[in-house]
């Protein structure tokens, strides 16, 4: 069995929260890794983090077969951070 270290502040579930995008509440189940990423991001692009949400939703939606908002934030996320 190959060893691993757990990340900093261990395994933690996802988390959840609303956010409003084009004026409309909607929750989104993230693990607090990917909201600190998340939240990182909007802050470099001096974004409110609801925007940021806002843009990646509407990359989302526009793909042939959408996956759901928390899968594409996390994917952006991987991609974006040079995963």
């Amino acid at each position: 069995m190959i060893a691993v270290e757990p990340p900093a502040g261990g395994f933690v579930g996802p988390v959840k929260r609303s956010i409003t995008i084009a004026g409309h509440a909607t929750s989104i189940s993230l693990e607090p890794v990917f909201w600190s990423a998340l939240e990182a991001e909007a802050s470099a692009r001096s974004l409110p983090l609801s925007a940021l949400v806002a843009a990646i939703d509407a990359q989302r939606i526009a793909a042939a077969d959408p996956p759901n908002l928390a899968s594409a934030i996390r994917v952006w996320l991987f991609a974006t951070r040079g995963g």
